[in-house]
């Protein structure tokens, strides 16, 4: 009788540890899941602040299209504020200067000065080539934004030349105006330096790579200061952006982003 009265007694302490240990358990993994959705959040959010400056950003870029039979050079000068402020002057070659881009909110805008002409450009060219390259008006005007327009997931770890990198997946809110349909970013634990991207359509098939590289210090700041766009359906065709010269979180006001203050400033080049 006491052997069994001792059975039972063991056996409800067993049940009750198990039932304490498997809730704890549970408990720890969707708390872990949480924090790791959050973490992927601030990661990317770093990452692209990395880039662009907590409040603004001034930058001057040399864009490279090569192609199988050809490539051309293109200077241009980038002022960004926050993620809804974005102006773009073309400085050469001299065919194409003075041509600038604006970014305000939703709007987008292309001053041509040789008609002299102002042109609002539709969501429907987001996905396009800006000036020919492998870039798009997304990509170099930002109206998208990689932290609020996508759910953020760390899925695995990767090494990418000597960095130890997060590898984080980014998939759109249904009612972005995003032209992706995921997103796949090599981020450095460290650095917090976008090394890899890869650009997937609504279909999940790849696009293009953006690969980058030269890690210099600009502005106090470790970042890469080359970057090739590689299409994943043509070959012997890239876009390599090298970034000359990017000054972070310099005063600027919202007035600077204005149609007649891009005219100005088009005019200077």
């Amino acid at each position: 009788m006491n052997i069994l009265s001792d059975f039972s007694l063991i056996r409800g302490i067993f049940s009750v540890l198990t039932k304490f240990f498997f809730t704890k358990a549970m408990f720890i993994m969707l708390l872990s899941t949480q924090l790791s959705g959050q973490d992927a959040i601030e990661i990317v959010r770093m990452a692209d602040e990395k880039w662009t400056g907590e409040e603004s950003s001034e930058s001057h870029m040399t864009m490279t299209i090569i192609r199988p039979t050809w490539e051309r050079t293109v200077e241009f000068r980038n002022w960004s504020k926050g993620r809804d402020r974005s102006l773009t002057v073309i400085t050469a070659p001299a065919r194409e200067r003075g041509q600038a881009f604006l970014m305000r909110d939703n709007d987008m805008w292309n001053w041509m000065p040789g008609i002299e002409r102002m042109v609002k450009l539709p969501p429907a060219m987001m996905s396009d080539g800006w000036m020919g390259s492998d870039y798009t008006n997304d990509d170099i005007l930002r109206e998208s934004s990689i932290v609020t327009d996508y759910t953020h997931d760390i899925t695995g770890t990767e090494q990418i030349n000597g960095y130890e990198c997060w590898i984080i997946e980014l998939v759109p809110h249904e009612d972005a105006p995003v032209v992706w349909g995921k997103i796949v970013l090599r981020i450095s634990q460290k650095e917090y330096m976008m090394l890899k991207s890869e650009y997937f359509d609504e279909d999940n098939y790849l696009i293009k790579t953006e690969v980058a590289s030269e890690i210099r210090i600009m502005d106090g700041r470790e970042i890469p200061t080359r970057i090739e766009v590689i299409p994943a359906d043509k070959n012997n065709q890239k876009t390599v952006i090298e970034l000359n010269k990017i000054e972070f979180n310099r005063p600027v006001e919202d007035i600077f982003f204005s149609q007649q203050n891009m005219r100005r400033v088009a005019e200077q080049y």
